[in-house]
This record gives structure tokens, sequence and C-alpha cells, in this order.
């Protein structure tokens, strides 16, 4: 029997290239986000697009999937030119894209937000088992019947892949498709793109994970500042030529010296909660003490508590025996997210639009969703400079790629916005950090800068607790590892006596 791979490059060779682009402009008001930007995808083949926050990965996907009008420019779907001027008409032609930022609608359940995207009138028993036997075929099992407001962002990044892998695609756009899933999960799903090359999919995988690219990809395409810098096998590369391609440098290291835990600052005692939601996770028996000068990494897979876990610990569910958690000896249980920022705890969503920043609002309106500094009020009034001033100060510390503090937070590419999240919250000297998916989305040189600037808080004297599914990520900035699984916590593990192995058992 021919090997199907050797067949999908044998046609390839022969076939018009997939999808073809030539010449792309796209400018906004304040930047240029695609500069003459050509690249070509041929059937079957597994092709890179990497870049730093802000280069114009992101603008250029919407461009091919119809969600983006170029300026200008040429696009050729099998070799000749077409006008794609709406998502549904990228997906008659069969492109399909999981997209970095969900478009998922809350309130409806997974089943219903596939239906509607879903030509004519879906028969929704029908598509749950189909949403079931996907998920459970490629590693991204969900449950078609829950509500997405219930779904973690883990979850919610399993929904568009199947929604995406639902359309049977001709060409798959994936847009940091693995930020948040599991070493596992990647390794299921990275067969299944393999599988679909094989076939005849065309696959345009958008990431920063560099050893990733090199695993997956035949071609990578560079962009930096919204040009084609270059296009190579990364297979023949390392991480450290594909970083110095993609931002002019080897990332740092982050991990410093070994930290010196001082006096417990973030303590939870015996918290056991029923589920907030119908469909949410009950925490069962948590005990977890975070000491300052230290970083505690929790390591877990989407669903398992991380949501509700979070929201206890920052004051947003406020069910919880105040003497269940305790800040600085003080118990905090049932206290008032307002009350546990003044005692020095600060906290980053996993959400980054929604609920880290406001999408239509300035950055510098954003600083005052959780900064209270006197320099922003002047008689009970806020003072615009120095909300400008603070935002900017923000953006220059932290390398984001912004117009100016006046630029509205839906502008920012989701790398940028990170960094400029993350900022808002170290630059207020937190005494205790809670931090979730802390680099999820951001390329590689912001990620090193992002977990050292963790470091160096920590050796400010800080606790510092990250909740990630990126190991490799806890790996660097961890000192101590715990794992949550099915809302029960583990016991803790000092870095040097953990392993990918030891963490795996524990996980489900």
């Amino acid at each position: 029997m021919p090997d199907p791979a050797a067949a999908a490059s044998s046609a390839s060779s022969t076939a018009p290239a997939r999808l073809a682009l030539a010449g792309i402009h796209k400018r906004y008001p304040a930047v240029v986000a695609n500069d003459d930007v050509s690249l070509t995808v041929a059937p079957g083949e597994i092709h890179g697009l990497i870049g730093e926050n802000g280069a114009g990965k992101s603008t250029l996907m919407k461009i091919i999937y119809g969600a983006v009008r170029p300026d200008a420019g040429e696009i050729r779907w099998d070799g000749r030119p077409v006008a794609i001027d709406s998502p549904s008409a990228a997906r008659a032609l069969g492109i399909g894209m999981v997209f970095q930022h969900f478009a998922l609608f809350e309130t409806l359940t997974v089943v219903e937000n596939v239906a509607l995207m879903w030509p004519g009138r879906a028969d929704r028993a029908g598509l749950a088992a189909r949403i079931r036997d996907l998920g459970s075929r490629y590693g991204v099992a969900i449950d078609p019947l829950r509500r997405v407001h219930g779904l973690s962002v883990g979850e919610r990044q399993r929904v568009e892949i199947i929604r995406a892998l639902l359309q049977s695609p001709r060409l798959l756009i994936l847009d940091e498709p693995t930020s948040v899933l599991t070493p596992k999960a990647i390794e299921a799903l990275f067969d299944t793109l393999r599988q679909l090359a094989a076939e005849g999919v065309s696959i345009l995988y958008v990431s920063h994970k560099l050893e990733e690219v090199r695993q997956l990809c035949s071609r990578v395409t560079v962009l930096r500042q919204g040009r084609v810098t270059g296009v190579c096998d990364p297979r023949t590369e390392t991480v450290g030529s594909l970083s110095r391609l993609m931002i002019g440098a080897e990332p740092p290291r982050a991990r410093g010296d070994a930290s010196h835990p001082g006096a417990e600052a973030l303590v939870v005692r015996d918290l056991s909660l029923p589920p907030l939601a119908p469909d949410g996770r009950a925490l069962q028996n948590l005990s977890l003490t975070v000491r300052r000068g230290e970083i505690v990494g929790i390591a877990g897979i989407s669903g398992n508590g991380q949501n509700e876990l979070l929201a206890v610990l920052a004051g947003e569910d406020r069910r919880a025996p105040a003497e269940a958690i305790s800040l600085h000896g003080k118990p905090i249980g049932n206290a008032s997210v307002a009350v546990r920022r003044a005692a020095g705890l600060r906290f980053v969503p996993e959400e980054r639009l929604g609920r880290g920043a406001v999408p239509s609002w300035s950055l510098a309106r954003n600083v005052l969703l959780t900064r209270r500094d006197p320099s922003l009020f002047m008689g009970g009034l806020i003072r615009h400079r120095g909300i400008a001033a603070l935002a900017s100060s923000i953006i220059t510390a932290f390398q984001v790629k912004a117009a100016g503090p006046w630029a509205p937070a839906s502008s920012l590419s989701g790398g940028n916005l990170q960094k400029f999240i993350v900022g808002r919250e170290l630059t207020a000297e937190p005494s205790v950090l809670i931090i979730a998916q802390p680099t999820w989305g951001v390329d590689v040189g912001a990620a090193a800068r992002i977990r050292q600037a963790l470091v160096a808080l920590r050796d400010r004297g800080a606790a510092v607790l990250v909740i990630s599914e990126d190991l490799d990520e806890l790996f660097e900035v961890a000192d101590v590892l715990v794992v949550l699984a099915a809302g029960t916590l583990s016991e803790p593990m000092p870095i040097a006596e953990a392993t990918i192995e030891r963490i795996g058992a524990k996980l489900v």
C-alpha cells in the first residue's frame, strides 16, 4: 500500500499552490500591519508562521479568512485569483480557522455554538454525537451540552478546534492552538494535523512555540514588523536560530538564584466548595501555602478546578469561610476583591479581553480597573494625565507595541495586551501575585521577559502563585510545584525533585 504522506507530497509538487498570497498590504491608522507580504502553502503542507507579537501574523490570518480586507495584494486559491470578502466566503472555499481570541457565545452550549456556523438547520443530537466523536479521536474531548461561560480557556480552545475540524477544511489555519493544551493533548493534536496533511489538507500553523514549529512544520515564514524576513525549513534550524530570525536574539532564561522563602503570605486550609455553576468543578479539601520570596506553580489540565480556585483566591467567589484563606496571617476567605487588593494581593486572569481588560477602553482607562494610585485622582476626579503617564510607563517597561496610552485595548495583539496587563499588576509591587497562563499567546522574547519579571518580583520578597498548563514554563520559574486534578491538590514538590513523569502521573 502506498504511503499517504509520500502520495500527498508527490501530488503537492505538481499541483498549484493551495494558497498563494502576493504583495499583501494592510495599514491601520497608527501601524502598518502587513507590508508587501507574500506566502504560499502547498496541498498537504504544514506551513509555519512565526514572528514577534505585533508582527502582523494575526492580521494576515484574518485576511486569509475574510475577517479583514487587505488594502492591496492578490490572493490565489488553487491557482486562481479570489476575493475572500467574508468568513462565510472563506468557509465556502474550504478554509477553516481556529482563532487565538475565541469567537464563542458564552450563554450558549458548545453544540449551539457549533450549530450557528452549520449550513442549514443542524440536527443538534447528531451534531453533539459528532462533537463527542471528534473530541475523543483527536484528544480534545469536550461535553457538547456544557455552556461556554463555564469553560476554561483550554476547554474553549478545544471547542474552536473541533468546530474547525467539523467543516472538513482544505486549508486549516491555527493561531496559537496549543497555548493552553497539555503535552499529551498537543501530541494528539499533532498526530491529527499530520494525518490531515497526509490526506491533502493544507495547514497554516501560527505559533510562538518554536520547538513545536520544528517538530511539525516542513516550511516556516518569518514576519518581522509586518514584512517577510525569511522562509526556511525549521527542521534544519535550532530553537536558538529560529529565535534569532524572529527577534534578533536568543531569549534569556528566567531562572535566577535559588529562592529564599520567608514568612507565609498566602495560605489555604482545608478548603472545600461545591461548584458555583451547574457544570463547574467542586473544590475538595484544598491546602496550599505560598511564602514570601517563593514561586509556587500549579500544573493541571483545563477544567480540573483552575477557574474555581482562581475565583476563590481573587475574591470573585466569596463563599469560602473566612479562616479557609489567610493573607499575611489575616483571614480573608469571604473578603471582597477590594479588601484583598488593599492588603497587597494582585491577580492576572487567564482571559485577557473581558476580564483582564475592557476591549473598547483605552490602555490608560484600563489601568483604573485595578489601580487606585493617589497620582491617578484629584479631588475625587480622574487625572487623565496621570493615567496616561502610568500607561506609558507600562508600555515602555514591558515593550508593549501600541499606538500610545489612548489606544483601545482591542487594537493590540493578544501578546502585547498580555504584556500590558501583566505590567499593570507587577508595577503595583504586590506582596502576593496570582497569575494564570502568564505567557499564553506571547512570543518567545516577551515570554522570557515576563518570566524574568516574575522571578525578579519573587527576589524582591513577593509571594507568587503561577497557574499554567505549560509545564516547561512551570519548570523554568517555579520553586515548588503542585498538581490540580479533579478539584484536589497534590502534595507540594520542590522543583529539584519534580519531573515530567511525576507531574504527568498526577494529571487526569
